[in-house]
């Protein structure tokens, strides 16, 4: 008996040490209703009763208990292991056959008016909730050109390019007014980050998404705890150790008004059944820098704060809202009234808070919309237009037919107020992947689309075919009066228009006009008085004097 209590208290070190190392690195939450959990469970079981047999068989062979031998092995009687396999497969087996029911119980056939209520929607006013903006407020950059923008910037840093990485976050915030992609660097390899854990990942990435300013913001203090991080500074393993019952769903990068970098770790709460119909009901705060954190309930969740929501959780609940109107039967035959959003989606700040656009048309519809939705990715407040129109990739396909001889493909457009009108806005690339024009469609016409080199005349663009066929309730835009003397002119063929470039004097800006606003354009010199009427810095008429 005494030969065998050190050998049982290997096997127990042992079992302990695997299942310790196995959570360690696998972080599932200590919580009944989670499928990882409950993995984490069977992986116990399992590994228990693995090391158990191999003790056995160790055991026998060291206590020579059955000398008779097979090929050289040992052989040993499965009575001693019987009882634990017995209690292991019936273990597992229970697990198994609870889970299958739990996830019954949870099914869309038996919980339609569940689904469909994860997300509930009010009727919203256009032209009330989605104020026009100005031009210089249009965001003309995507995820991709951010991307590109801040690898550009990182290389632009000697110091730094060779010991850090970028990470591809590229939140999308709101700071300081202005929409904003937000993401941090990373330790480039495992040696790099030994060399500089000590001071930690000394900056963060931002890029303007209206005026392409990328800023790299070098940090006091550096970010201690972040994906790139291991051991207790791994961000993952030091929230599940500090929250060990919480369920995380989305993780995001932001800073708060003060450009402090924080990790927003949204929280998973289960509506329907035991561990379905996933929502969102707070989300913990943590201080990259120093891993101080807090939890927050969902309605208390600061409100600097603009990601709460992932946005793929969101679409999910829009198609069961959608698909589940009229019960779970009529999803499938009839479709009365059932509706789906479409293949993609974008953000629009609105009120210091960013929100999720994407549209809604009918499953048996063609290229076009019933109407679209704006959902607040901090609240999850959810609001529905009833504007039918172009679906959103009609749209791109109608910008692209615009310089088809350019060969520009279309970025996912956003929707905006233009003179009170619904209106797709897009960027247009080369094959390089950069942006050399840009493209307003009305969501009600899709076939007038303005493009321009410049927000400011794609836009001028599109008011001025707005105008031509003759749309209605499209109110004047502001235009100015203004004399002056021509400092500079000089002119250049855009898209195979002959487009001129003026500067008055005492005047800062840079005016356009297109050959065909007057006649006289190509004689003009310096010196001369000219009398115009613009809509923002595009001349509409030009008189000289």
């Amino acid at each position: 008996m005494k030969k065998s209590i050190p050998f049982m208290l290997v096997k127990w070190l042992l079992t302990l040490a695997v299942i310790g190392g196995y959570y360690y690195i696998v972080l599932p939450p200590i919580n009944l209703q989670s499928k990882d959990f409950w993995s984490f469970v069977t992986f116990v079981i399992i590994i228990s009763v693995v090391i158990n047999a191999f003790s056995q068989v160790i055991q026998l062979i060291k206590d020579n208990k059955n000398p008779t031998k097979v090929a050289g092995i040992p052989r040993f009687s499965l009575k001693a292991l019987g009882k634990p396999i017995k209690l292991a497969l019936v273990a597992v087996l229970t697990i198994a056959v609870l889970s299958g029911f739990a996830s019954l119980v949870g099914a869309e056939i038996f919980n339609a008016r569940g689904y469909n209520q994860l997300i509930t929607m009010t009727d919203g006013d256009f032209t009330e909730d989605v104020a026009e903006i100005k031009q210089e407020q249009i965001p003309v950059v995507d995820r991709g050109t951010a991307t590109r923008l801040g690898q550009r910037k990182l290389g632009e840093m000697a110091d730094l390019v060779s010991q850090f990485e970028i990470e591809e976050i590229y939140t999308q915030i709101n700071f300081k007014g202005k929409p904003v992609r937000v993401t941090p660097l990373m330790y480039g390899d495992i040696i790099k980050w030994f060399n500089n854990q000590s001071q930690g990942i000394p900056a963060y990435i931002t890029v303007d998404m209206t005026t392409q300013e990328t800023e790299l913001v070098r940090l006091k203090e550096g970010i201690k705890y972040s994906e790139s991080e291991y051991f207790m500074r791994d961000l993952n393993r030091a929230l599940r150790f500090k929250y060990p019952t919480k369920i995380f769903d989305n993780i995001s990068f932001e800073i708060d008004d003060n450009g402090t970098p924080y990790w927003v770790a949204s929280v998973i709460d289960f509506k329907i059944g035991f561990w379905s119909g996933s929502d969102i009901d707070g989300a913990v705060l943590m201080n990259a820098q120093t891993g101080e954190s807090t939890y927050y309930k969902l309605d208390e969740v600061p409100t600097w704060v603009d990601q709460v929501f992932d946005s793929t959780m969101i679409e999910q609940q829009l198609i069961y809202n959608g698909k589940y109107r009229s019960g779970f039967f009529n999803s499938i035959f009839g479709q009365r009234g059932v509706l789906q959003p479409t293949d993609g989606y974008n953000y629009l700040a609105l009120d210091d808070d960013v929100y999720l656009y994407t549209g809604m048309t009918s499953v048996t519809s063609d290229e076009s919309n019933v109407g679209f939705v704006l959902v607040n990715l901090r609240t999850k407040a959810t609001k529905f237009y009833t504007i039918p129109g172009a679906e959103e990739y009609s749209a791109m396909s109608s910008a692209e037919g615009q310089v088809q001889h350019l060969g520009y493909s279309a970025t996912f457009p956003l929707l905006l107020n233009v003179s009170e009108r619904p209106t797709y806005f897009m960027s247009l690339k080369d094959s390089a992947g950069l942006v050399k024009m840009y493209a307003f469609v009305d969501v009600n016409q899709y076939q007038i689309v303005g493009t321009g080199n410049s927000v400011e005349s794609a836009r001028a663009d599109y008011i001025s075919k707005l105008k031509t066929e003759n749309v209605t309730d499209t109110p004047e835009t502001e235009t100015n009066e203004i004399t002056g003397v021509i400092e500079k002119i000089n002119s250049a063929v855009v898209d195979g228009n002959t487009v001129y470039y003026l500067k008055l004097e005492n005047d800062e800006n840079v005016y356009t006009a297109i050959i065909t606003k007057s006649d006289l354009l190509p004689f003009a010199s310096k010196g001369q008085t000219v009398k115009i009427t613009v809509n923002g810095k595009v001349i509409n008429t030009i008189i000289f004097e």
